[in-house]
């Protein structure tokens, strides 16, 4: 089953943060831990699900995508804790 979320990985408590979306969260986190697509996670070693949020569409997904990532490091860290 298809559901749209938004998501962010850490690599550490107060580390490096990523914000993602797709649209099958096991197997997107799956991929991230175990470094199955190159690209920022697997150089920062991102693989911690801290957060997620699920959506009715993709669109709101990735609205909601773009609005966490052109926030301040201290908004994404509030979501997170």
């Amino acid at each position: 089953m298809k559901q749209p979320v938004v998501y962010i990985l850490t690599n550490r408590r107060n580390g490096t943060i990523y914000v993602g979306v797709t649209s099958n969260l096991l197997q997107r986190i799956f991929q991230h831990k175990n470094n199955a697509v190159d690209g920022f996670t697997k150089r920062y070693n991102c693989k911690m699900l801290v957060y997620y949020e699920y959506f009715e569409t993709m669109t709101d997904a990735i609205v909601r995508e773009k609005q966490i990532k052109s926030k301040s490091r201290e908004y994404r860290l509030g979501l997170i804790e």
